[in-house]
């Protein structure tokens, strides 16, 4: 007998409600049984605030969520948030989309602190082990008034876990498809004094391979350990100090041809120190140290005459001095205000020099309800800098509480991205296929050196043209929705989203050189914005018995598109041998890799007198263009789109003994691959996992 996918997927929903109608035990009402606090988040305004409370668009990630889907890398949770899709750069690392805005606008701090190593824009999450995870905390909109640079389009604060009091500690194992494993150990103590923990991770693949026609695997086998520590001693009720580093190493092959293999390496590490003083009930204040080094290496050796025939390396540093101070004017109010200093360099293959970014900075905010029902954030940040223009960027959110069950909220903040080392100082030729591509602050010199060799047939831009500075991306986000809780079973959330982002970088022809090929550099284009609607909600079908849904809809444009389908100006053809017609405004579709909606569902269910939990996933993305495939340079609705898609995954853990935790999963369910378009989705992965507490 065989079974159709939603066949399947009926039997595995009966399942699951079927044990919660069997399981649910019944249990006399207790008036005095205690309620659960609230979530608290700190990325919004730097201090503690309820979650329900915010006027922000904002998501907490829980230890438990974590645990309950058996999550290993940062990209699994994130996938399953509302309104965020990871997706592949073309090195197969893995980024994250907030709101139609790249992974290159998204902020990703741990502890607070930036995460560097953006070789291509892209920060891979799957560098990112969630084994020591307390916490993860989504702040979408721009988020610069706090944090600059790069927090254009959002921010995820990734807060790691802190011990119980006395000795504890876990083990775990997990085994699953595609040769992977991952395991991991950390151990913690504290006192009234001292808290200090550590913690190890493993994680392995043997890759996986999408496309057989080709050389090489879609992802290489690879390897890498995560280490790190932590620390706070109570110097006294009123001191604190606080001690982190974290160690990551990662070794994969590099297979680029028959004949051409070699290997990639990256060593990641990181110190974090704070110093912490409250002066009185109305002053703290903060001094805090941090500092990081990326370096990632590869080559690849020609086997053919046994010669090395590349090399590459990439080694980014960053340290960050920053002095902050809470000031408590009265139970509905406070301030906060912060200075510091950023300085960067990176010394990369294909530079053109080794750069330095030196950028102090300032920001305030007031936090505050003038009102019993009205809560107010305004807040500023000025961040000075020594290569690109100096920005201001303000923000303004509100939430007022209508009843006591509706509430209604609203935020506007101004978000920059500056040019990054790669739009800058880049000057790399491809040795293949001959064409170049050129930084701005480089073209002067790098052009004069190609001309001079007489590689340049025409030029398209002047030199004079890069006279200028390259100006910081800047982005204007407004969101503005609803928080309704009509019971204590239900909530729903409302979120009505613009992102207008001004001085947009992009690629562009400055010449065409005598192979044929073109040159390349980079440069501040028109206006693009990304606009839509999101929404969430969760429902408590019974006691142990929860639903949750998401879905968001996104238009992402660019307005110099707009004008020109609205001119007239954009012809297509149905295929290479009709002949071309003109489109209309209606036939423009967007900008690449945007789908227009987006959905999940999940059900978690606990099972108290099994000591155990059950739960099934669904994330839903539809067709999105990822090029022009009819030669007008737009994503048009004639254009060849990929497909959409939908993953679902099931998962069960059981408790034994109190301390031993077994689980067991399925991811991808039904085996969705698109080997042509998408190289993040493996295919089906089944996985056991095994927990030791103590």
């Amino acid at each position: 007998m065989s079974l159709s996918k939603n066949n399947i997927l009926v039997y595995l929903l009966l399942i699951v409600l079927g044990i919660a109608n069997a399981q649910q035990p019944v249990v006399e009402k207790d008036s005095i049984l205690p309620e659960v606090l609230e979530d608290v988040l700190i990325t919004a305004t730097r201090t503690k605030r309820q979650l329900s409370s915010l006027p922000l668009p904002a998501t907490i990630v829980s230890k438990k969520d974590l645990k309950t889907i058996n999550a290993v890398r940062l990209s699994d949770i994130l996938n399953e948030q509302n309104g965020l899709i990871t997706v592949s750069d073309f090195g197969g690392g893995e980024g994250i989309q907030m709101q139609g805005l790249d992974a290159a606008y998204t902020l990703i701090l741990v502890d607070g602190v930036p995460m560097i190593g953006r070789s291509a824009g892209t920060l891979d999450l799957d560098r990112i082990t969630v084994g020591n995870i307390k916490q993860i905390e989504i702040i979408k909109g721009a988020s610069s008034s706090l944090y600059g640079n790069e927090a254009l389009g959002g921010v995820i604060n990734i807060i790691t876990e802190t011990p119980k009091y006395g000795i504890n500690g876990s083990i775990q194992q997990r085994t699953a498809s595609f040769e992977t494993h991952d395991t991991r150990a950390d151990v913690g103590y504290k006192n009234d004094a001292l808290s200090i923990s550590g913690f190890v991770n493993r994680y392995s693949s043997g890759g996986f391979d999408l496309n057989s026609n080709t050389t090489g695997n879609t992802v290489e086998p690879f390897e890498n350990y995560t280490i790190s520590a932590k620390a706070t001693y109570n110097f006294s009720e009123k001191t604190k100090l606080f001690l982190s580093g974290r160690f990551f190493t990662q070794s994969q092959d590099n297979v680029a041809s028959e004949i051409l293999e070699g290997e990639s390496n990256i060593n990641e590490w990181n110190v974090h120190s704070k110093l912490d003083h409250t002066f009185n009930e109305k002053w703290e204040s903060s001094l805090e140290f941090y500092a990081t080094n990326y370096e990632a290496t590869e080559f690849l050796n020609d086997n053919s005459n046994n010669t090395r025939f590349s090399d590459a390396f990439f080694d980014q540093t960053m340290i960050r001095p920053e002095l902050r101070t809470v000031y408590k004017a009265s139970d509905n109010a406070s301030f906060i205000g912060g200075i510091g200093y950023t300085y960067e360099t990176l010394n990369r293959t294909y530079f053109s020099e080794s750069p330095k970014f030196k950028a102090p900075y300032a920001y305030a905010q007031y936090d505050g309800n003038p009102l019993k029902k009205l809560n107010v954030i305004l807040g500023a940040r000025f961040d000075n800098h020594n290569v690109y223009q100096s920005q201001f960027s303000p923000k303004l959110a509100l939430r007022y509480e209508i009843t006591p069950k509706l509430a209604v909220k609203g935020s506007a903040g101004y978000g920059f991205k500056a040019p990054d080392f790669r739009q800058l100082y880049f000057n790399f030729t491809n040795a293949t296929v001959g064409y170049t591509v050129i930084g701005y602050d480089a073209v002067p010199e790098a052009i004069a050196q190609l001309e001079a060799e007489g590689q340049i047939a025409n030029q398209i831009v002047p030199v004079s043209a890069f006279s200028d500075e390259l100006k910081p991306e800047s982005s204007l986000a407004i969101n503005v929705g609803f928080d309704y809780k009509p019971t204590k079973k239900l909530s729903l959330q409302i979120n009505l989203f613009r992102n207008t982002i001004d001085d947009l970088i992009d690629t562009r022809i400055i010449a065409n050189k005598t192979n044929g090929q073109n040159v390349f550099s980079y440069t501040n284009i028109n206006e693009v914005y990304t606009q839509g609607l999101e929404l969430s909600s969760t429902w408590k079908l019974m006691k142990n018995l929860k639903f949750s849904a998401g879905y968001q809809l996104l238009f992402a444009k660019d307005k110099a598109a707009e004008e020109a389908f609205d001119n007239g100006q954009v012809f297509a053809r149905e295929n290479p041998s009709s002949p071309s017609f003109q489109l209309a405004s209606s036939d423009y579709f967007g900008l690449f890799n945007r789908s227009r909606h987006m959905a999940n569902g999940k059900l978690f269910y606990e099972i108290p007198t099994w000591n155990a939990n059950a739960n099934i996933r669904t994330v839903y993305r539809s067709k999105y263009g990822i090029a022009d495939s009819n030669g007008n340079g737009y994503l048009d609705k004639y254009d060849d789109f990929v497909n959409g898609y939908a993953i679902w995954d099931i998962a069960f853990n059981k408790t034994l003994y109190d301390n031993y935790t077994f689980g067991f999963g399925i991811d991808n369910i039904f085996d969705f691959t698109d080997s042509q378009n998408i190289s993040n989705i493996a295919g089906r992965i089944i996985y056991g996992n095994l927990t030791i507490q103590f």
